[in-house]
């Protein structure tokens, strides 16, 4: 079963609106701070929900999922 096509694109408009790495699409957040996420626990809400996606499609190698919406959101 692939992912909702909204939190996928969602990965690929949303900006992390804070910490280290405030400003980077969600998309573009390297595996190492997905994983630092993982072990301390993902923020709640939709905020949350996105970088939980993200680590997991970044942890299964299904980055190619969100090259076609990368194309057309940048």
């Amino acid at each position: 079963m692939l992912p909702d096509p909204q939190i996928l694109i969602k990965i690929v408009e949303t900006e992390m609106p804070f910490g280290k790495y405030k400003g980077s699409r969600l998309c573009n957040l390297p595996v190492s701070y997905l994983e630092w996420f993982q072990r301390k626990g993902f923020p709640q809400g939709k905020l949350g929900v996105l970088l939980e996606t993200i680590y997991e499609i970044k942890l299964n190698g299904l980055e190619y999922l969100l090259d076609p919406l990368k194309k057309n959101s940048f």
